[in-house]
């Protein structure tokens, strides 16, 4: 469902350290650097995007953690937000699953909102902090197909790399 994606690292050393602290301690103020980062190393993904959707975070998370870091990252893209969706199921972190519980935790978590009738027809760029096997970006990406979207990306802080065995 995604048609192209782009992580700006690997998910280890200082750009581990950056997003933990940016999601876990609460430090919002790394979101700007690390925004601009994403958006001059994600130039491809967002070149010709009508809008960058944050992937949203179950309205229960977000109260608990106070902010979605997703959209502190997408307000720093260069290209107007849409609120497109929305977490329907609050699913258990993604930390610790394999990759085929991830996939089914995911499973029709996300509902397109009002908003997403802008998708129709757009290019539109998902943004999140981290993608480990993608199926929360992949479970987005449905959901903005369904509503019409043209071309689904996806631009993320870091990516999980495992070393083959």
């Amino acid at each position: 469902m995604i048609d192209r994606a782009r992580s700006i690292g690997a998910y280890d050393g200082a750009l581990r350290a950056i997003i933990h602290a940016l999601k876990y301690e609460g430090r919002r103020s790394l979101a700007r650097p690390l925004g601009r980062l994403m958006r001059e190393r994600g130039a491809e993904m967002l070149a010709g995007a009508a809008w960058v959707v944050p992937v949203p975070l179950h309205a229960s998370r977000r109260r608990h953690r106070g902010f979605n870091q997703a959209a502190d990252l997408a307000r720093h893209m260069g290209i107007p937000v849409l609120p497109a969706l929305r977490r329907v199921r609050a699913t258990p972190t993604q930390t610790g699953l394999p990759a085929g519980r991830r996939h089914r935790n995911v499973r029709d978590a996300f509902a397109a909102t009002r908003a997403c009738a802008a998708a129709a027809g757009a290019v539109i760029v998902l943004v999140d902090d981290v993608s480990t096997t993608g199926a929360t970006l992949e479970a987005c990406a449905r959901t903005l197909k369904q509503a019409g979207a043209a071309e689904v990306r996806a631009l993320t802080a870091a990516r999980v790399v495992t070393s083959p065995r």
